[in-house]
């Protein structure tokens, strides 16, 4: 994903929700300066399934009535990339995860840990998190981290696309070559979050709906919505 694809998609996301891209460049600025340079081959999904897990209730949730089938087909892919606390979930049932992605609101202690078990964690720098950046980056093992922004990227920090830590962890597989993405622990619909969250996630499926497009895959996950997901305006090019 080039900037300039993305980049008239993140002014509609600014717009929407009256975010001051200011704030996320500051962020992305702050994290630049705590990372180094990550090493990308690491996280290469060339003819890989991997699996995205969202953290919904059907997957952190461990009495949720669909949490063993979620993580079967998680345990199922090649390689995982769990959102936020997604990740802390997957550990805790005795799977392994590739890449944790997150802007540090959730978990960041796992972020933590498997930063220091070698693990590569995308740790994402947006206008509302500069202090968990502040906080918690200093505390993973540089090495693991790959950093990333939603404003115009600088230096080593990178922009796969995406908003949330879910749909940002599957433009994350596409960047790395993913054949196939499988969608685990995904709730679009969940009746337990605030209006904010509905928001976000309504963004995520718009985001996701443009993905597949893109990628001339199909998501379960849509099943359902897509009728209501509108990315016409949205570049399907290779950018």
């Amino acid at each position: 994903m080039n900037y300039e694809t993305w980049s008239p998609v993140y002014r509609e996301i600014l717009a929407d929700f009256g975010f001051d891209a200011g704030g996320d460049e500051r962020a992305r600025d702050e994290l630049a300066d705590l990372t180094a340079p990550f090493e990308w081959p690491r996280l290469d999904a060339t003819d890989r399934t991997v699996a995205i897990a969202g953290a919904g209730p059907s997957l952190v949730d461990p009495d949720h009535p669909d949490r063993e089938d979620h993580l079967a087909r998680a345990r199922g892919a090649d390689a995982v990339f769990a959102a936020s606390t997604a990740a802390r979930a997957l550990r805790d049932a005795g799977l392994a995860v590739d890449c944790m992605v997150t802007d540090l609101d959730g978990a960041p202690e796992t972020a933590r840990a498997l930063t220091r078990e070698g693990t590569p964690v995308a740790v994402h720098a947006h206008g509302d998190n500069l202090s968990a950046v502040r906080e918690w980056v200093p505390r993973l093992d540089a090495d693991h981290v790959l950093a990333t922004t939603q404003a115009r990227p600088v230096a080593h920090v990178r922009n796969p696309g995406g908003f949330t830590d879910g749909d940002r962890a599957a433009f994350l597989a596409d960047c790395c070559g993913a054949a196939e993405l499988r969608f685990v622990g995904w709730d679009l619909d969940d009746p337990d979050v605030g209006p904010l969250k509905a928001r976000k996630l309504r963004w995520a499926a718009r985001l996701l709906r443009w993905l597949e497009r893109r990628r001339g895959e199909r998501f379960a996950v849509l099943d359902g919505r897509r009728a209501g997901l509108d990315v016409d305006g949205f570049q399907l090019g290779d950018g």
